[in-house]
């Protein structure tokens, strides 16, 4: 697995900090960030798809959309 690393929140003082990666191969993107474990909010981001046992819902800034969409348009066929 080739992982590109496309940058982390901008805002994060440390190390461990919401990140966006791609797979260059599969062009899958990953992403780390604050896990949502909130069961109200879990139970409303569910209503339109189900959250299955083996996913997560996982939390990034929006000051780090540019960076999102950067991973997502990589190698993509335009």
């Amino acid at each position: 697995m080739a992982l590109q690393f496309y940058g982390k929140d901008p805002d994060c003082p440390g190390n461990n900090c919401p990140a966006v990666f791609r797979d260059e191969e599969t062009g899958d993107v990953y992403f780390q960030g604050e896990t949502v474990v909130d069961p109200a909010l879990l139970a409303r981001l569910s209503e339109n798809c189900g959250i299955s046992d083996s996913e997560s819902v996982v939390k990034l800034p929006a000051r780090m959309a540019e960076m999102i969409v950067e991973a997502c348009r990589a190698g993509a066929v335009v």
